[in-house]
């Protein structure tokens, strides 16, 4: 009987627990927590290999910004991932002379050109992009990427064309994998926190609005593509912000960095992750990640198991992994006792003024 009262009373508290946070906050503490210990506990390999989710992960966040909370798909979001990269690897050149050798404080300021470079391309395609949406929003930011991506390609004397740059050697202390592993966690980290606040927002809770309803949002009186034409620069933004850290993590970048792959690498993390979850873009992109590096080692047509796996993830749990979860998370709790079937992941109720049925986390 005291068994019985006990086991209750925890699974009320853990509907308390999942319905005030709902699943993004454990799966980010469960994943903090992981990215802390990773290097201790695994080799050098497999903390590049961290290095690299991390990487990804905010790029397809940065993804989501757009596609989560504002309703629309970007096949071009790429193309600001890859102008943080080069924006920060060209002046990594100029500074080092070609030599690849650069001081720390040189480092942080080519670094910290990444953001702004990729927020002003953002913006000037936004003001064209946010005009339409669909299908028509999404064929324009491939064109546009795609654009970026043959100025690039085919601009050797400032880009260095099809060879890219190489030689992008960070400062000494910043070359080892554990070093270079925990400043990129403290930057992702940093800009997840930014990210989450401004989704916490009045202007995230704008940016629902207009994913859910964007006539109702214009009628009330909002400046609809004014809204959007900041969250696209935003977005692009936090891209360059992956895409400054990605030159010297790898050593080189190259026009590929821009294509439209690229994006969909973004895309199918964003998928598998699941789009109505703050944190579901870096969970896609730790599975998707760790899956080519894993099945890499087994299998020359690693491209072919990739694509199986996320067919799979896709047509069986269209709400991504986290999607699942939340679902079988939802009926064990409606199982246990009182539960009242609400989506526990669905955020704090937009403002009454908007009338806006929120979808999910995001």
């Amino acid at each position: 009987m005291r068994n019985g009262t006990e086991n209750k009373s925890a699974a009320g508290l853990f509907r308390r627990f999942y319905g005030t946070f709902g699943l993004s906050f454990p799966v980010s503490a469960a994943l903090f927590i992981s990215a802390l210990l990773l290097p201790a506990t695994l080799g050098t390999f497999w903390t590049e290999v961290g290095t690299e989710i991390l990487i990804l992960g905010l790029f397809a966040m940065s993804f989501n910004l757009i596609y989560g909370y504002m309703g629309q798909i970007t096949f071009g979001h790429a193309a600001f991932f890859g102008l943080g990269s080069y924006s920060t690897a060209m002046l990594f050149r100029e500074v080092s002379g070609g030599t690849g050798e650069i001081a720390t404080w040189q480092f942080f300021i080519a670094r910290a050109a990444g953001p702004p470079v990729a927020a002003l391309g953002a913006f000037v395609v936004g003001i064209f992009v946010v005009r339409l949406t669909g299908i028509y929003f999404a064929i324009l930011t491939l064109a546009f990427g795609e654009l970026l991506f043959f100025v690039v390609f085919s601009w050797y004397t400032f880009t260095g064309g099809d060879d890219g740059i190489q030689r992008l050697l960070p400062p000494p202390f910043f070359r080892d994998a554990n070093v270079y592993y925990y400043f990129t966690l403290v930057i992702v980290v940093l800009a997840m926190l930014v990210m989450w606040r401004i989704t916490r927002s009045p202007f995230g809770y704008v940016m629902r609005s207009i994913r859910e309803n964007q006539l109702r949002t214009r009628f009330i009186g909002i400046n609809v593509q004014r809204y959007m034409l900041i969250n696209f620069t935003v977005a692009g933004a936090f891209a360059g912000v992956a895409g400054a850290l990605w030159g010297p993590f790898t050593r080189s970048v190259s026009p590929l960095l821009l294509g439209w792959q690229e994006s969909g690498i973004a895309i199918f993390m964003t998928l598998i992750g699941g789009s109505g979850f703050f944190i579901g873009p870096m969970a896609g992109s730790l599975i998707y990640t760790f899956l080519q590096a894993y099945v890499t080692g087994f299998t020359v047509y690693w491209p072919l198991t990739i694509g199986l796996i996320i067919l799979v993830i896709v047509m069986f749990s269209p709400g991504g992994v986290l999607g699942l979860l939340d679902i079988w998370i939802g009926r064990w709790l409606d199982r246990g006792g009182d539960g009242d079937g609400t989506d526990a992941e669905a955020p704090e109720a937009a403002p009454a003024d908007l009338g806006v049925k929120e979808k999910g986390d995001a």
